[in-house]
Order: structure tokens, then sequence, then C-alpha cells
């Protein structure tokens, strides 16, 4: 039996992309749903969290 404990790392650092990936469209989506322009949802993507966030607090 080998201890093979790279495989738990691993784990955890695709699902931090996931998260930040998540929040980047979400945001998008949020973003072009309200103000119907890809500027504006490119913007908010890169904001990520933050604008969601904001959204929630603010809508």
């Amino acid at each position: 039996m080998s201890n093979d404990s790279s495989g738990g790392g691993s784990a955890a650092k695709s699902g931090a992309k996931a998260g930040i990936t998540m929040g980047s469209c979400l945001a998008m989506v949020i973003s072009y749903v309200k103000w119907h322009s890809i500027f504006w949802a490119i913007i908010h993507g890169c904001l990520s969290w933050v604008y969601v966030i904001y959204y929630a607090i603010r809508y």
C-alpha cells in the first residue's frame, strides 16, 4: 500500500477554483439579466462575489 497524499490537496484546489468561477459566472448572469449589457456583465464578472453580495443587499 502506498501513501499518496497528493490527491486530497488537488481536490481542495479544484474546489476553490470552482468557487471563484461560479462567483464570476453568477455575477455575469445577474448583471446581464438586470442591465442587458455584455460590457457591464464582463465588468461585474471581474468583481465576482463582490457584485453578487452587493446585488443581494441592494435589490
